[in-house]
C-alpha cells in the first residue's frame, strides 16, 4: 500500500477540509456535516447561492472554490465518494436561511452525485424552495459515451467560475441556470495519465508499465480509452487535441479555426510544475497552429485525482460575455489571480541590455611590458596544461574528476586571447580581461571563483601598480571568493594556497622588503599549504561531501593555485 502523509486514514477527508478552513478567514464549516460555506453569507441576501461538490480527493476542488464571485458553499463526501443527502440538505437550508433569492447545484455526471444531490433537491422544493441542478459532463474521452454519459472533471470549475460571477452581479435563478447549461455545452476535457493514484490505507486503483501512459481516463483512476508508449509532451498534447476535437467522435468539441477558446492545463495531482509548464506552452502553441486563440489560459491544479502524476486539458469556447464572467473577481483561494489577457507563444521579448563601450586601453598592446606580461602568462598556461592528468587525477577522491580538464580549458582560453590580440599591460585592466576570459570559458564553480577573484583584485589595482597594490589586490579577490564562495582558510580548497600566499605578500607594504624573497617566500607558502591539504578535513565545495578518511590526496584545486602563483612569481 502506498505511503500517505494522513493522521488516520478514516478521517483524512474531514482533516483536509478542517486545515483549509483553519488557514482561510473567508471559510467555515458547517456544524456536525462535511461542509464548507463562505463567512459572509448575509451577503448573499436577495441572490442565487450556488453550492457543489463531491468525493475528496479532488483538492483543491471543491472547498478551494468558495468565496465571494464564485460557491458559495460546498458539500464533501469521503476520498472518491458521494457527500450523503443530508449534508446536501442542510447545506440547501443554511443558504436559504440566509436569505438566498433561489439555489443552484452544480453536480458532476456520476451516478451517486447526482443521486444524492437530486433526493436533496426534491426534498428540498417539498420545503418551498427554488432549486435547480446542472449536471456538468465534459468529458472528451469516449466516442461512444454509454448510457451513463459523460463524466463531470475538470471544465466543472470554470462552471463554478461562470455561476459565481453571474450570482454575484444579481442575475437571477433562471438566467444563471440558462447560461450556465449553454456554457456546459460548449467544453470539453480530456486526461492523460503516467501513474495511477491510491486511495489512502488503499492499493493504486490500476498499474501501468513504466514506459506507458493513459489517455482519457477519470479523476478517480478509472480507465481511459487507450494506453500507449510514453510520448514527448508536444506530441502527447496534439495527441490529446486530436482526439478532444475528432468530429467522428460523440463527445468531441467543435473546434474551427478562428474560435475563441478559455484553456485550463490541470495537473491530476502528482506532475512536477516543471512538466505542468511544458504541457502549457505545448498546449498553447498547438492550438496557435490551428487558429485558435486562446482568450485566457490558467495552469495549476484546480481538480486533481489524489497523486495522480497526469495532466488534463479543458477548451471552453468563449465569447465576450463569458470572457468577462471568466475574469470577474473572485475571494475563492484556489482560483488564480492573474492578469487578464490571452494566452500566445509569440509574446515579444523584452531585448537584452547592451553592454557600454569598453574604456579605451591605455596603450596599443606593445613595449616591454606587454612582452613580459605575455612571457607569464604563457607560462601560466603550460604549467596547467603539463598539469592536467595529475589534477584529474586528485579531483577523483573528492569530486568529478575533472579539475584537470576546467584549468586546461582556461589555459587554452587565455592562448587564444592572447594570440587574438596583445594583452593589456596596465595590471588593472590585465586582471579584468582575464576574469572576462575564464568567466566565459573555463566553467565550473572554479570558473566563477577566479573570475569572482580577478575581479576584485582588478579593482585595487586601477591606476596603481605599486607593491603595496598588489598586496591590496590579493587580499581583495580572497575577501571576494570567501564573501560568495563560502570557504574559510582551512576549508580543504583552493583558497589554502592563496591565503598562505596573500599572508607573506603583505611584506610588500614595507618600503624596505625585498622583493624577490617576498615572492619566493610567498611561493614557498602556497606550495606547503597546498601539500598541507593532504591531512585536512573538507568543509566546503564537492568533497566536503566525502568521508575524509577517503580523502588521503592534497586538494586539486589548492595544487592548481600553487603551480599558477609559481609561474606568475618565478
Amino acid at each position: 500500500v502506498p505511503k500517505k502523509l494522513v493522521t488516520t486514514v478514516s478521517g483524512c477527508a474531514d482533516d483536509a477540509l478542517t486545515g483549509l478552513v483553519a488557514c482561510n478567514p473567508g471559510l467555515r464549516l458547517l456544524q456536525g456535516h462535511r461542509v464548507v460555506l463562505r463567512n459572509d453569507l448575509a451577503a448573499i441576501r436577495g441572490r442565487v447561492a450556488v453550492l457543489s461538490g463531491g468525493g475528496s480527493g479532488h483538492e483543491p476542488a471543491h472547498a478551494g472554490y468558495v468565496g465571494k464571485g464564485m460557491l458559495t458553499g460546498v458539500v464533501a463526501g469521503a476520498v472518491f465518494a458521494s457527500p450523503s443527502v443530508g449534508s446536501v440538505l442542510t447545506a440547501i437550508r443554511a443558504v436559504t436561511q440566509a436569505g438566498a433569492a433561489g439555489v443552484l447545484l452544480i453536480v458532476k455526471n456520476y451516478t451517486g452525485d447526482r443521486l444524492n444531490f437530486g433526493m436533496a433537491l426534491e426534498r428540498a422544493r417539498a420545503e418551498g424552495t427554488d432549486v435547480r441542478m446542472v449536471v456538468v459532463g465534459d468529458d472528451c474521452a469516449f466516442t461512444k459515451p454509454g448510457k451513463a454519459g459523460r463524466r463531470g472533471i475538470c471544465g466543472t470549475v470554470l462552471i463554478h467560475k461562470v455561476a459565481g460571477a453571474l450570482a454575484e452581479a444579481g442575475a437571477s435563478l433562471d438566467e444563471i441556470e440558462k447560461k450556465v447549461m449553454a456554457a456546459t455545452k460548449v467544453m470539453g476535457t480530456l486526461g492523460l495519465s503516467l501513474s495511477p493514484c491510491s486511495i489512502p490505507g488503499s492499493k493504486p486503483s490500476f498499474q501501468l508499465a513504466a514506459d506507458e501512459m493513459e489517455l482519457g481516463l477519470g479523476i478517480h483512476g478509472e480507465a481511459g480509452v487507450r494506453r500507449m508508449k510514453v510520448l514527448p509532451a508536444d506530441k502527447a498534447v496534439e495527441t490529446m487535441l486530436k482526439h478532444m476535437t475528432d468530429p467522428s467522435s460523440a463527445s468531441h468539441l467543435s473546434l474551427a479555426p478562428g474560435s475563441s477558446v478559455v484553456l485550463v492545463v490541470n495537473n491530476l495531482g502528482g506532475l512536477s510544475c516543471l512538466e505542468l509548464g511544458i504541457v502549457a506552452g505545448a498546449a498553447v502553441r498547438c492550438l496557435e497552429n490551428r487558429g485558435v486563440s486562446i482568450a485566457r489560459a490558467l495552469v495549476g491544479s484546480f481538480m486533481t485525482a489524489l497523486e495522480m502524476a497526469g495532466v488534463s486539458l479543458t477548451l471552453m469556447l468563449v465569447d465576450e460575455e463569458l470572457v468577462r464572467l471568466i475574469d470577474a473577481k473572485t475571494t475563492a483561494m484556489a482560483w488564480p489571480n492573474l492578469l487578464a489577457g490571452p494566452a500566445t507563444t509569440r509574446r515579444e521579448e523584452i531585448p537584452a541590455p547592451v553592454e557600454g563601450p569598453k574604456k579605451p586601453q591605455d596603450e596599443a598592446g606593445t613595449g616591454p611590458g606587454v612582452v613580459r606580461v605575455q612571457r607569464v602568462l604563457e607560462r601560466v598556461c603550460s604549467t596547467l596544461l603539463d598539469m592536467q592528468d595529475r589534477l584529474n587525477e586528485l579531483d577523483r577522491g573528492a569530486g568529478d574528476g575533472d579539475c584537470g580538464n576546467t584549468h586546461a580549458r582556461a589555459a587554452q582560453a587565455i592562448r587564444e586571447w592572447m594570440r587574438a590580440r596583445p594583452p593589456p599591460s596596465a595590471p588593472g585592466q590585465l586582471l579584468s580581461a582575464l576574469a572576462d576570459v575564464v568567466l566565459e570559458h573555463m566553467g565550473g564553480s572554479s570558473g566563477v571563483l577566479y573570475g569572482l577573484f580577478l575581479t576584485a583584485a582588478a579593482r585595487s589595482l586601477c591606476g596603481r601598480s605599486d607593491f603595496p597594490a598588489w598586496a591590496d589586490a590579493m587580499d581583495a579577490g580572497i575577501e571576494a571568493m570567501q564573501r560568495y564562495g563560502g570557504a574559510a582558510p582551512g576549508d580543504r580548497t583552493m583558497l589554502d594556497s592563496l591565503f598562505a600566499a596573500a599572508q607573506a605578500l603583505h611584506s610588500l607594504r614595507n618600503p624596505s622588503a625585498n622583493l624577490l624573497q617576498v615572492l619566493a617566500a610567498a611561493v614557498q607558502s602556497a606550495e606547503a599549504a597546498a601539500e598541507a591539504t593532504r591531512h585536512m578535513e573538507a568543509a566546503a565545495g564537492r568533497a566536503s561531501y566525502v568521508h575524509s578518511s577517503r580523502l588521503e590526496q592534497p586538494d586539486p584545486g589548492a595544487v592548481a593555485v600553487a603551480a599558477v602563483l609559481g609561474a606568475v612569481l618565478e
